[in-house]
């Protein structure tokens, strides 16, 4: 697959003066909900209303959905607001009955995402669809299969693509439900820079009250839209409650959002990026010969190891040092989450030079 101008066209035909909005309950309820909340986005800046028709859940026992009889309810609340549909698929069947109904958008779950098998079922029972299919990240942080849903899907002569960033599940405790691990969608984005992308605020922060922060970071990065999960009485949705906003917070949200310029061609902002960019430069290759040192030095402590016969990792003097440096980087200026990422990094990369010193 080919990054081309025109993957944005069904985005460009929106013809809109501000990002794609797509927005609506997590969950589809009942018909008179699904019915009160799209009335309530039909003269705003939503192009599309979603709601889940079929929820994938993590233990069961959960509310897994209403069924097909959710996409009826989708059928009448496009007639009468006409707002385009959209829901999540994540099986062949779901696909077809999506068709049969006429949702205009479709998207490939996290879940879902991380399962080529799952994902080719889909691309083929889609195959030459005029209909939106977006592709969500995986659950894990893995760039190639994500890509490779959204290839199996271009392969099946689907033209309308796009991608959600949903963020990444982690055993580690942060202030995200799902870490947004940024960098990945950056990467995504300097490969196909022309296939639309889009932030999905809710699934990343598990909480309302993180949705602007979240969604103008992606604005700030040239993202194309949002998703955001609505609900008339959030506290009280079947599912997600905690990450659902009104319809009337939704509203201020897009409201409050700043639209960056892509670029600016005066001779002074030009003059001022080139000399801070500069310095941008000299400050990275210190970074580099820093980091060349310190594993210098991590050769040297492998060697003392290896003849003292003693193990490589050593809990306790690498907690001391990751305390010691969350300390040092706050009074930085450096967020502690930036902090944890780097300095595990650079103790795995310790930890490899130390294991090459073992095993020669």
């Amino acid at each position: 697959m080919e990054n081309k101008k025109e993957m944005r066209k069904w985005l460009e035909d929106f013809n809109l003066n501000h990002p794609l909005v797509i927005a609506g309950p997590c969950s589809a309820e009942t018909e008179d909900q699904v019915l009160k909340i799209a009335h309530e986005l039909k003269d705003s800046k939503v192009s599309v209303f979603r709601a889940g028709i079929w929820k994938p859940r993590t233990r069961p026992g959960g509310f897994e959905g209403v069924g097909e009889i959710g996409l009826k309810w989708l059928q009448k609340a496009k007639k009468e607001t006409g707002l385009l549909m959209g829901t999540e698929v994540a099986t062949a069947a779901h696909c077809k009955l999506a068709l049969e109904h006429d949702i205009d958008v479709l998207w490939v779950g996290a879940r879902t995402t991380a399962n080529p098998f799952a994902v080719q079922e889909i691309a083929d029972t889609l195959k030459g669809t005029d209909k939106i299919v977006l592709v969500k990240n995986p659950v894990n942080p893995d760039l190639a299969l994500w890509l490779g849903g959204v290839e199996r899907l271009h392969m099946a002569g689907i033209e309308k693509l796009g991608v959600i960033h949903r963020g990444f599940s982690t055993y580690e405790k942060t202030k995200y439900r799902n870490i947004p691990e940024w960098q990945i969608a950056i990467e995504l984005q300097n490969k196909f820079p022309d296939l639309p992308l889009i932030i999905d605020p809710s699934h990343i922060t598990g909480d309302r009250k993180m949705i602007f922060e979240v969604t103008q970071e992606a604005l700030d990065l040239n993202y194309d839209g949002m998703i955001i999960e609505t609900h008339y009485d959030p506290d009280n949705a079947w599912s997600d409650a905690a990450q659902q906003v009104t319809p009337e917070s939704l509203k201020q949200i897009i409201k409050d959002l700043t639209i960056r310029k892509t670029d600016d061609t005066t001779d002074e902002y030009s003059s001022k990026m080139t000399k801070l960019r500069a310095n941008i430069d000299v400050l990275d290759a210190n970074l580099l010969e820093l980091l060349g040192k310190r594993m210098k030095v991590a050769d040297e402590i492998g060697q003392v190891k290896k003849d003292a016969n003693v193990a490589i990792l050593q809990n306790n003097r690498w907690n001391e040092i990751l305390g010691k440096m969350i300390l040092e980087g706050e009074k930085k200026g450096l967020t502690e989450e930036f902090v944890l990422r780097m300095f595990k990094a650079i103790h795995q990369e310790s930890i490899g030079h130390q294991e090459k010193i073992f095993n020669a």
